[in-house]
């Protein structure tokens, strides 16, 4: 039986790069490090490697409960520390008493210094404290570029993991229909918003599907799927029930509180 039957179609390219870290590992014997990684790509390498006598595999993400972790294929000989996932975080310092900062500005200015997103992983907001997390190759790069957030003047200042102020996602869950799975019928359901607002939401790259851009509207969403729709929040499709007797889905859903 195929691994790739169990997956979409655009996730069969990390599939394959995915089993060639696992095929890296068994041949070298040498641990493979990857990127930081959301948890649906999380999920596909936990798929991938299985229960394998001649790979193990370990995540982590800097905090507990961290979204956004690196995996670490290493061979069974092997004990793991926290040194081994090559992380560094940091606390942005910035004019907090005069500016406000969003996540969404941190996100920005990161990648308008050239990251890539999969080199940095979860930005914590508590109060008017700010931390983020690195992968330690780029570090560097990042204390020495990243100067301005928005319009505000920022520092970065490298601090102990353990320090982290993470929190745990609280999903609350919630029924409802909807007449097929389709991604703008989805949003419509979930959000109590009319189908057309959904599309519009869709075409202006609102939305995303486990942490990818979707802008097909007939995009099909299945069971375990994460929905972000900027502006409205996160959902999560918890299961799918199977059709009432209107021949609508019925659906659990859990949304991000």
């Amino acid at each position: 039986m195929s691994i790739y039957q169990h997956f979409r179609q655009e996730e069969h390219e990390f599939i394959d790069q995915v089993l060639e870290w696992k095929n890296t590992v068994m041949e070298q014997y040498a641990s493979k490090l990857s990127d930081f990684l959301d948890p649906r790509e999380q999920e596909i390498v936990k798929s991938v490697v299985g229960n394998n006598e001649d790979v193990k595999l370990a995540f982590h993400g800097g905090a507990d409960g961290a979204e956004r972790k690196r995996a670490l294929l290493y061979p069974p000989y092997l004990e793991p520390t926290a040194e081994d996932f090559r992380l560094k975080a940091f606390n942005l310092s910035y004019p907090e008493k005069f500016v406000k900062i969003e996540h969404r500005q941190v996100l920005g200015s990161l990648m308008g210094i050239g990251l890539k997103r999969s080199k940095f992983g979860d930005i914590y907001f508590q109060d008017t404290t700010i931390q983020l997390v690195l992968s330690a190759e780029v570090s560097a790069f990042v204390e020495m570029q990243l100067q301005e957030v928005g319009k505000a003047k920022v520092s970065l200042n490298e601090m102990p993991l353990e320090n982290l102020k993470s929190t745990e996602t609280i999903w609350e869950e919630a029924s409802t229909t909807a007449a097929s799975l389709r991604l703008d019928v989805m949003i419509a359901s979930i959000y109590n918003l009319s189908r057309q607002k959904a599309q519009l939401l869709i075409g202006a790259k609102k939305v995303k599907i486990n942490w990818k851009l979707v802008e097909q509207t007939a995009f099909e969403c299945q069971e375990g799927d994460i929905l972000s729709v900027r502006g409205f929040g996160r959902s999560k499709l918890l299961t799918v029930d199977g059709k009432t007797k209107k021949d609508k889905w019925r659906i659990i859903v859990g949304k991000q509180k």
